[in-house]
C-alpha cells in the first residue's frame, strides 16, 4: 500500500477493549530488547532469544522502515490502564516467512501478559486492518508445530492451517496458518476466550 493512502494509521493510536496498539519509535529499543531476550517468551522462536541489543536494533529498525514506507506495521502493544508500560508487539506487516509472501500475523508477549487474551484481542484488530482497510486478500501466520498455545490462538480467531514449511535446518516444521478476506467478512467479531497458557 503506498504511504499517501495510509500514513494517517502511523499517527493514530488504535484502542481495543483493553489494549492500546500503536507505531513504535526509536525509544522503545529497551522494550523490544527485553521481550525479544526474554528466553521464555521466545522459546517456540524458530531463531530463538534475541542476544544484543544491536540485534534488537536491527529489528526494530526494520519495523520502523515498514511503517516510514507502508504507513502500517508491527504496534507496540500496552494496555489501556497502563499505556506506559509495553506488554508486547504484534499486527500485521508485508513479509516472506517460511516461502510465503504477503501480510503476515505476529505476536509476542510478556509471560505475565499470558492467558488473558490479549492476543486474539489485538490478532482481530490487526486482521481488521488487514481486510477492511488495507483491502487484503489474505493474511497469514507461521508458527512452529510444537507451539501449541499460539496455534490454538490463531485457531480461536479463525485461522485455518494452509501448509508447512522447514524454513530453518535443523528445526521441526513451520506451519503456515491463513485467513482470507472472504473468510474473515462471515466472521463474527468477537474476541474468543483466552488461550491457557499462551497470549
Amino acid at each position: 500500500m503506498a504511504l499517501s493512502e495510509h500514513s494517517v494509521l502511523a499517527h493514530r493510536p488504535l484502542e481495543t477493549a483493553r489494549l492500546l496498539l500503536r507505531a513504535p519509535t526509536a525509544d522503545d529499543l529497551q522494550a523490544v530488547f527485553e521481550l525479544h531476550a526474554d528466553p521464555i517468551a521466545n522459546r517456540f522462536s524458530a531463531s530463538g532469544p534475541t542476544p544484543t541489543r544491536e540485534a534488537s536494533a536491527e529489528l526494530l529498525e526494520g519495523w520502523l522502515a515498514h511503517w516510514r514506507e507502508h504507513g502500517y506495521g508491527y504496534w507496540v502493544i500496552a494496555s489501556r490502564e497502563q499505556p506506559e508500560q509495553v506488554i508486547g508487539f504484534g499486527g500485521v506487516m508485508s513479509r516472506t516467512v517460511a516461502g510465503v509472501s504477503g501480510l503476515h500475523l505476529y505476536f509476542r508477549f510478556q509471560p505475565q501478559a499470558w492467558g488473558q487474551g490479549f492476543a486474539s484481542e489485538m490478532a482481530l484488530a490487526a486482521l481488521e486492518l488487514a481486510f477492511d482497510t488495507l483491502h487484503a486478500p489474505s493474511v497469514f501466520a507461521v508458527v512452529l508445530a510444537p507451539n501449541t498455545p499460539s496455534r490454538k490462538t490463531l485457531e480461536r480467531i479463525g485461522m485455518l492451517l494452509k501448509t508447512s514449511s522447514t524454513d530453518w535446518p535443523s528445526q521441526v516444521a513451520s506451519l503456515v496458518y491463513e485467513m482470507t478476506a472472504e473468510r474473515f467478512a462471515q466472521m463474527p467479531r468477537t474476541t474468543p476466550a483466552p488461550t491457557p497458557f499462551g497470549a
